[in-house]
């Protein structure tokens, strides 16, 4: 586990951004957080860092469930947060997309833990003010606490 603070929007971009070169083709980040927390800021920084390029609008796909980017590995971007059944979840076709080859951002993880891959690396966000935000990466795979350790490291190079 690994828990930092970011002062603002662009700082949570940053801490997306420094995550995303450590991931390879496979790799799931489940985010958590009530609505407003940085989830979708967080996915921006993966983009920009997974190399979709700066003009391409990374918005929260709350109707479309899930929009791909193109990128040196494709990044699939997901919100499940309308989704209430594991049947609707299924008939979406969501799980295909757990498994490809790209990385998965999925909003609203807790929502379906038993349904994602246990290499995942969770990312909790906490509100603590306006613009300060409380990030905490967790994962006990040896994956995503490989993961985990790396981004520790590329922090504390900052």
């Amino acid at each position: 586990m690994f828990t930092f603070i970011t002062e603002s929007a662009d700082e949570t971009i940053e801490a997306g951004r420094t995550l995303a070169p450590l991931l390879d083709e496979g790799d799931m980040v489940g985010l958590v957080g009530e609505l407003g927390s940085g989830k979708t800021w967080f996915t921006k920084g993966v983009a920009l860092g997974l190399g979709v390029p700066r003009a391409a609008v990374v918005t929260s796909p709350s109707f479309a469930l899930v929009h791909e980017y193109e990128a040196r590995i494709v990044l699939y971007h997901m919100d499940v947060y309308r989704l209430e059944t594991r049947a609707e979840f299924v008939s979406a076709g969501l799980e295909e997309y757990l498994c490809g080859k790209a990385v998965t951002v999925m909003e609203w993880a807790d929502r379906w833990p038993d349904l994602l891959p246990e290499e995942r690396v969770t990312v909790e966000f906490t509100i603590l003010d306006d613009h300060r935000r409380k990030i905490t990466l967790t994962g006990t795979h040896p994956r995503a606490v490989a993961i985990i350790e790396s981004f520790m490291k590329e922090v504390g190079k900052e």
